[in-house]
């Protein structure tokens, strides 16, 4: 943590910073529950994965800084990369596309040495602290999504939690880990934290405005009749 950041914290009222932890510490504490208890029957999120245009790959090639970095996927599927162009991406099991990699960087060494990671397009929107399209891991739960987008706001609603994703809208409930636990991210996920209903903020408020200016209108009419 910079010394900027942790000042601005050490500012934050005494309440504000223990509920933040609070929230902090119950994100970690359910998705640690969800991971323990589908670990054993769970396929390896990163081996089902699969890239799609927009997502990213991040190449690592052992002693080689111009062929390791984070490429995009492009349009067609392809490897925004003069090199690696060549080697569809998109669609592909990770095991298939480590394959195709070996087999092109093998034509300049004989037994090249490197990591693929694919790196999901994930959306988090509604209240959370930071809303973003992010680049996540593929081995990465709805929940730790959100935790990396600043995690919820005091007025989100996490038994309501929204998935858009291949066209359908997925209802997820955090607030108990057995719902979701094994609910993983996948490209082009949308994930939308829903606003907890406020009675007074959203009802009330609005009409006494309403009434509030009515009743203003209403007194220069009378006091504009009185007047003639």
């Amino acid at each position: 943590m910079s010394a900027h950041h942790a000042g601005r914290e050490a500012r934050r009222p005494y309440g504000e910073r223990v509920r933040r932890a609070a929230i902090a510490l119950g994100l970690l504490a359910i998705t640690a529950a969800a991971g323990a208890s589908d670990a054993a029957a769970q396929t390896p999120a990163r081996a089902s994965a699969t890239l799609e245009p927009g997502d990213l790959v991040r190449i690592i090639v052992w002693r080689s800084e111009e062929l390791s970095g984070d490429f995009e996927i492009a349009a067609d599927g392809t490897i925004r990369h003069p090199l690696y162009r060549s080697v569809k991406a998109a669609g592909v099991p990770l095991d298939m596309l480590e394959s195709r990699l070996r087999t092109l960087l093998s034509r300049f060494e004989a037994q090249p040495q490197f990591v693929i990671e694919p790196r999901l397009r994930v959306a988090v929107s509604g209240e959370v602290r930071e809303p973003n399209l992010f680049s996540l891991s593929p081995e990465l739960s709805i929940a730790q999504a959100i935790a990396l987008a600043g995690g919820p706001t005091e007025r989100a609603r996490l038994d309501q939690v929204r998935v858009l994703r291949d066209g359908r809208e997925i209802i997820l409930d955090l607030t108990r880990p057995a719902s979701y636990g094994t609910m993983r991210i996948r490209s082009g996920d949308q994930i939308v934290v829903p606003r907890r209903k406020d009675t007074f903020r959203d009802t009330i408020a609005p009409i006494a405005a309403v009434t509030g200016a009515a009743a203003a209108v209403l007194n220069v009419i009378l006091r504009s009749a009185r007047d003639r």
